[in-house]
């Protein structure tokens, strides 16, 4: 990609507003705390105990792996980005999505951002699959 087009495309993008840190001394724990807690990093935080349970993957699940695979092969998305992706769905969705539902979020995320898409195919292509599992069922 050229730079000119580059430019374009993130022209009107605007920096978020935020309160620059004087010191990591000068902040209280509570935000210490906060800072150094990444949403995917659970480990130590308190939870309630929960049974494992064996479960094999649904079709849709699997479909969904495939597909991200296919999506890393044909344009260079990676293991990490996929990732990164999940934790940047913030808490509620993080917590609140099953694993795979994760994954083809941040898929779908990748694949508008990356402009191969537009948001409009994307509705579309889900529409058409909704109305194909429909008249199956």
């Amino acid at each position: 990609m050229q730079y000119s087009t580059l430019m374009e495309r993130v022209r009107h993008l605007a920096p978020e507003e935020r309160n620059v840190l004087d010191s990591p001394y000068t902040i209280s724990n509570e935000l210490y705390a906060a800072l150094r807690s990444v949403l995917h990093d659970v480990g130590g935080q308190p939870d309630a105990p929960a049974p494992f349970l064996e479960k094999g993957e649904e079709e849709w699940e699997m479909n969904t792996y495939l597909t991200c695979e296919v999506i890393c092969w044909r344009t260079g998305w990676n293991a990490e980005m996929r990732r990164r992706s999940e934790n940047d769905l913030g808490a509620t969705m993080y917590f609140g999505l099953p694993y795979y539902a994760r994954w083809i979020t941040g898929a779908a995320r990748y694949l508008v951002d990356a402009g191969l898409i537009t948001t409009d195919e994307l509705g579309r292509k889900i529409d058409e699959i909704r109305a194909r599992q429909e008249a199956r069922t």
